[in-house]
């Protein structure tokens, strides 16, 4: 049998590259002879943490618009026109079957590539509101795997597949971590204390780590424990502001590398609202609140929010007014026994688990 080649593109945040890492290992349990190569972005995250997953990857120079330079746009075009003379070259070279994009700054070059060169193009839409790149890249896709209803709005109706966002197969079970999870951050598992996760994306998130840092004080009167994900930009300064009140309770990490240890010791959850962490979030069936990062092409981490609070999935605290009300919210949850029920068993509704076998099979039945 003739072994099968396939590209993934896409990266620049977890929330894409680890979708992207999940439909790859999908793909090789179903041919573990096939051969898969990776394309992202020059000095962003997929560039290490794709070979960490054990995939190969070529970075290309794209980069994409930057609001607040002028300077930096002016080498847009360039970029864009070197990058794509690149995927051509890769895609010659590596001869794929299919090709998966999704999201992120390499996705668009590398399968406006495929699509003109006549290669079958997967999108894998990770939010509730699509981006023009997508948008532009359907007309030729042969198939859209998306993790909201209604996104016929944006792409042909005939093309979707509802999937949801593929997550890590280590939160398939969660409770089954817990009594090896206290004891790795160190938490007291005395009933009456409860535990606050503060998650800002692998990114980190400047806001949610202020107002953590402004309310700690607030946070160990109440005696709650706190597992503190920062980001590496933001890890010196909250560590400082912990130190300051030498507390055992309150937890500083710049990354966690064990999610299924910290969503299974979180009573409730304090995240940014990107679309691969509210698929985890759903899987996990935490109460959550969302705090939607205004940084975001299309505003779509506030529309990815909407979706659970609509249907009384979880709570949302925008960006703007979150120095003053997300922590005084998140004690108020943390109180709350009965909201917190309610929470949880709506979350869980809106979970998709096995969204990384429905999409292998998409990019399966697609291949040339």
């Amino acid at each position: 049998m003739e072994t099968k080649r396939f590209i993934i593109s896409g990266g620049g945040t977890g929330g894409h590259i680890f979708p992207a890492i999940s439909i790859a290992k999908a793909i090789k349990r179903e041919l573990p002879d096939s051969e898969i190569l990776f394309v992202g972005a020059h000095n962003r995250m997929e560039m290490e943490k794709v070979p960490a997953a054990g995939f190969k990857i070529i970075g290309l120079p794209i980069a994409g618009l930057q609001r607040s330079s002028i300077t930096k746009n002016l080498m847009f075009l360039p970029k864009l026109v070197v990058s794509l003379f690149k995927c051509r070259s890769i895609i010659r070279t590596f001869k794929p079957n299919a090709v998966v994009g999704v999201g992120g700054y390499a996705s668009g070059p590398l399968l406006w590539s495929a699509q003109k060169m006549g290669i079958p193009t997967l999108i894998q839409e990770q939010n509730g509101f699509a981006g023009l790149t997508n948008k532009l890249l359907a007309k030729r896709a042969k198939s859209i795997c998306v993790a909201y209803d209604g996104m016929d709005r944006f792409f042909p109706a005939e093309k979707i597949v509802l999937t949801g966002n593929p997550v890590r197969k280590d939160l398939q079970d969660i409770k089954l971590n817990q009594p090896e999870a206290y004891k790795f951050f160190n938490l007291s598992q005395n009933s009456s204390m409860k535990t606050l996760l503060v998650v800002g994306g692998s990114l980190g998130a400047r806001t949610i780590n202020e107002c953590i840092g402004s309310n700690l004080d607030l946070l160990i009167r109440k005696k709650v424990q706190v597992i503190w994900q920062t980001g590496k930009t933001y890890y010196d300064q909250a560590l400082a502001e912990a130190s300051q009140y030498n507390n055992p309770n309150i937890h500083v990490y710049p990354f966690i590398n064990r999610m299924d240890f910290a969503f299974s010791v979180a009573d409730v959850i304090i995240s940014r609202a990107g679309a691969g962490t509210i698929s985890e979030l759903c899987l996990v069936g935490k109460p959550v609140i969302l705090v939607p990062s205004p940084n975001v092409a299309e505003d779509h981490q506030t529309k990815n929010a909407l979706a659970l609070v609509k249907n009384n999935a979880a709570l949302m605290v925008s960006d703007k007014d979150a120095a003053d009300t997300l922590v005084p919210e998140a004690v108020k949850l943390i109180e709350d026994d009965e909201q917190q029920v309610r929470l949880r068993i709506n979350i869980k509704k809106m979970a998709l688990p096995n969204a990384d076998e429905v999409i292998c099979k998409q990019v399966l039945k697609i291949a040339l």
